[in-house]
């Protein structure tokens, strides 16, 4: 994979086979968003996401920051013409499109569209140093890229109202309490707790894997009856599988599975 401006990409994480991790690398503006890190970012994915060697794939910043937020200089003589054409949008929605799991690891802060980026992965995982928050309103702005929608449907109405008026911030710890976060860790262990889930979810099944993200995703979208089906097609889908017959035969055999991702 070539070199990049603002990102970082590690692949055989910690010698792992099977794991990568993309660092965003713009620590003097605390990885904030500009529009070439995102296309940077979209197309590491996308590449990670078509390497058959890749099961699963850590987003992180650094210790003072996951991102602060959107590359303000870079917005604040924008028009709304200007925003319509900024390829920034078609980086948010073509985010949902990476079919193996990202896990965000997330130390210091993550503001803002950084905040946006953290939702948009599969579920979070915060050192204990991290705070979230959609500061857009101080700065007379709203959140435009999932913050209304993701934060009410991780809060709640009223805690994500309270957040998104004031602008303030959530720590860590309420972040866990309200389900905006998967796990809290230690600031200093936050990436070697996250390989160590990280390698759990590489160790499956990478086609029940897929299929499992794909079905619990489907449940923001569709009523329960739609994704009761929809998970039923899913499971019936498996068995089509190589690996679902692995699987099953190692737990009748009481042995370890081993996984070829077919």
């Amino acid at each position: 994979m070539k070199n990049f401006e603002n990102i970082i990409v590690t692949k055989r994480l910690r010698e792992h086979p099977h794991i990568a991790s993309i660092q965003l690398n713009r620590p003097k503006v605390l990885n904030a968003l500009s529009t070439d890190l995102l296309r940077e970012l979209l197309e590491a994915l996308f590449a990670l996401d078509d390497d058959p060697a890749v099961r699963v794939i850590i987003l992180t910043g650094n210790e003072r920051a996951f991102a602060a937020g959107a590359d303000i200089a870079q917005m604040v003589e924008a028009s709304p013409i200007d925003q319509i054409n900024d390829t920034r949008i078609r980086t948010w929605k073509q985010f949902a499109l990476v079919s193996k799991p990202v896990i965000a690891a997330v130390n210091g802060f993550a503001l803002g569209a950084g905040s946006e980026l953290a939702m948009a992965c599969d579920f979070v995982i915060a050192g204990d140093t991290a705070r979230f928050g959609q500061p857009e309103i101080k700065i007379g702005t709203i959140p435009g890229a999932g913050g209304t929608q993701r934060l009410t449907r991780a809060l709640g109405k009223s805690k994500a109202m309270l957040a998104v008026l004031t602008g303030d911030m959530i720590d860590a710890f309420e972040a866990e309490r309200t389900g905006l976060v998967a796990r809290v860790v230690p600031a200093e262990t936050l990436l070697q707790e996250t390989f160590e889930v990280a390698k759990l979810i590489a160790d499956k099944a990478p086609v029940a894997v897929k299929l499992a993200k794909e079905a619990v995703n489907m449940a923001f979208e569709t009523p329960l009856g739609e994704g009761l089906e929809f998970e039923r097609r899913n499971f019936y889908l498996t068995f089509s599988s190589k690996d679902q017959k692995e699987g099953m035969r190692a737990f009748i055999e009481k042995r370890e599975p081993k996984y070829e991702g077919n």
